[in-house]
């Protein structure tokens, strides 16, 4: 079933739209299967945080691309942008 996944994102001060290029380019350069786009939003209280809200096929395409990705080193730049931990929240519609 399809899911929506929200990653809430902290940049180091100043280097959100930074965080998001680069996030645009990972997905664009090597689409993964499964994956439909996000839609990138700014928080209104907080001028470094990038909320990615991502369309899946499944969890599971979600979680066999990220392992993948994360085994090729493809993060790595993402990591040394961020302030801290990113929190993933998957949501699917209520049946």
């Amino acid at each position: 079933m399809a899911v929506k996944v929200i990653v809430e994102l902290k940049a180091k001060p100043g280097r959100r739209d930074e965080l998001r290029s680069l996030i645009e380019q990972l997905a664009t350069r090597d689409r993964p299967s499964g994956y439909h786009g996000s839609t990138y939003y700014q928080s209104l209280d907080d001028p470094d945080l990038l909320i990615d809200i991502a369309d899946w096929d499944s969890p599971e395409a979600r979680t066999t691309h990220l392992a993948k990705a994360t085994a090729a080193g493809a993060y790595g730049p993402v990591l040394g942008l961020l302030a801290g931990p990113f929190r993933a929240t998957v949501i699917r519609p209520l049946s």
